[in-house]
């Protein structure tokens, strides 16, 4: 068998076809430096344009949704919690405030109990001293029923400080007969009607109102 001598051409083989190509290699080549590079002649392409776009973030729409959900409804609670929380402090206040009102009028009421109290104390007591002093009062008048007008300045003074204190002379002669302010211990035939008191044998006294000793008389029947 003799040996083909070899060329210096080598021959390509198409993948599609498998057939040898007819390009020679310097074109090949060329070609496949235009798909990889574009060309030594044209600008590389811009790295921002080649680059990837943006991955989408973890967070989506329906997670957000959510998340807001969420917050809305701790919100809530945390508002209905405050809600209950200002209408206990409210009843409260309204209880406290009731304590109070009730407990102010006691007081009040209390204190014009005290003052009431007091105040009969110190009446009482004025009207037993001015009781003591009544005898006094008596022997000046019976100084005066039997003439002696030395003793008028000196019943006139005392008789007019007692009576800007509240004492008052009970002298019902003429008038009807009132059995809460005289005492009636002499009778008389009248005329059958109303009994008057027809003669005062003892002057009675009120004190502030009260009677302090009723007067003593003789009334008609």
């Amino acid at each position: 068998m003799t040996d083909e001598p070899t060329t210096g051409k080598a021959e390509s083989t198409d993948p599609t076809t498998d057939e040898p190509s007819s390009s020679p290699p310097g074109e090949e080549d060329t070609a496949a430096t235009d798909r990889d590079g574009g060309g030594a002649g044209e600008d590389a392409p811009d790295a921002a344009t080649d680059a990837a776009p943006d991955e989408p973030s973890g967070d989506t729409p329906a997670a957000d949704a959510e998340s807001d959900v969420e917050v809305d409804a701790d919100l809530q609670a945390a508002a209905d919690a405050l809600e209950v929380d200002l209408e206990l402090l409210l009843s409260e206040r309204a209880q406290y405030l009731d304590a109070y009102r009730r407990a102010q009028a006691d007081f009040e009421n209390y204190r014009k109990q005290a003052q009431k109290r007091q105040d009969d104390a110190v009446v009482r007591s004025l009207g037993r001293f001015v009781e003591n002093l009544l005898p006094v009062l008596d022997s000046c008048d019976a100084a005066l029923a039997h003439g002696a007008s030395e003793v008028e300045p000196v019943l006139t003074a005392l008789y007019g400080a007692l009576s800007k204190e509240g004492l008052e002379r009970i002298d019902p002669k003429g008038a009807a007969f009132d059995p809460t302010e005289a005492d009636a211990v002499m009778h008389e035939p009248g005329e059958g009607g109303e009994q008057v008191v027809a003669e005062v044998l003892r002057p009675g006294y009120r004190w502030r109102g009260q009677v302090l000793r009723p007067a003593m008389v003789k009334v008609t029947d």
